[in-house]
């Protein structure tokens, strides 16, 4: 029985792996995109801030914030393959295979995660692009806080996926959460200092733990500790996970 678990996971987790492969513009995209914010965005606005704390300036400050940002649209927009397969069948055939729903949820965020960890992981290559040194420590820290968050993002977009019926519904939910979620991370601005209203929005997102992880591994400089960031994005990713897992037996077993 746990074989055939583990073997469903896996082939769930191929089958992802393999769409996202077969798509290399995809990869390119995802890897041209995060690098105009960084050299455009960060240099704009960039010469209007300071950060002499920091090598780099204020494209170093922001560099851990935009992984994040890569990692954050990769997760949880990828959500979208449960809403493709159900409209083309795919997702029935899955839900009839001698595997638990639980294992199919399980294999869908693996695969998510792992596509999200193969494009941050090539951000991290990119690191000397804002003069921002990286070796093995750094990286390894890095990819491990970059499995841990992609987990939980995946599990949010499966979860939303669970209660749409179109692609076209998912990416207007989408719209409401995902902006608010990166904009509310402190990715882009220091988190300290802020209104109390604001800090209330940002220590609520998960991302911000995100974050803080990534610049406390990568630049030296977090505001908490990196342990306690671990800890609260390994608590959502579980919960999120448990959770989707839940939602989408109840959801597609009422659709059987």
């Amino acid at each position: 029985m746990i074989m055939a678990e583990l073997e469903g996971i896996y082939t769930i987790w191929l089958r992802e792996n393999k769409k996202f492969l077969r798509y290399r513009s995809r990869i390119v995209t995802s890897v041209v995109t995060p690098l105009l914010w960084l050299l455009i965005f960060g240099t704009g606005l960039g010469s209007a801030m300071r950060f002499g704390n920091i090598a780099g300036g204020y494209q170093a400050f922001i560099y851990p914030g935009i992984i994040a940002q890569t990692i954050l649209f990769t997760s949880v927009f990828s959500g979208l393959s449960v809403i493709q397969d159900r409209q083309f069948g795919f997702l029935k055939e899955i839900l009839v295979a001698p595997i638990s729903r639980p294992a199919i949820v399980m294999g869908k965020a693996i695969g998510i995660s792992t596509t999200a960890l193969i494009q941050g992981f090539i951000l991290l290559l990119l690191s000397f692009v804002v003069s921002v040194p990286m070796d093995v420590s750094i990286l390894l820290g890095s990819i491990l806080v970059i499995i841990i968050i992609s987990l939980g993002l995946s599990g949010l977009g499966l979860l939303i996926a669970s209660f749409t019926d179109s692609m076209e519904g998912f990416n207007l939910i989408m719209s409401f959460i995902v902006m608010p979620i990166f904009l509310l991370s402190g990715a882009l601005f220091p988190i300290t200092g802020l209104p109390s209203w604001l800090q209330v929005a940002v220590y609520a997102n998960p991302l911000t733990y995100g974050v803080d992880a990534l610049r406390g591994i990568i630049l030296h400089q977090s505001v908490l500790p990196v342990y306690l960031d671990v800890i609260i994005i390994a608590v959502f990713a579980l919960v999120m996970i448990l959770i989707s897992s839940l939602i989408f037996s109840k959801k597609e077993q009422s659709l059987m």
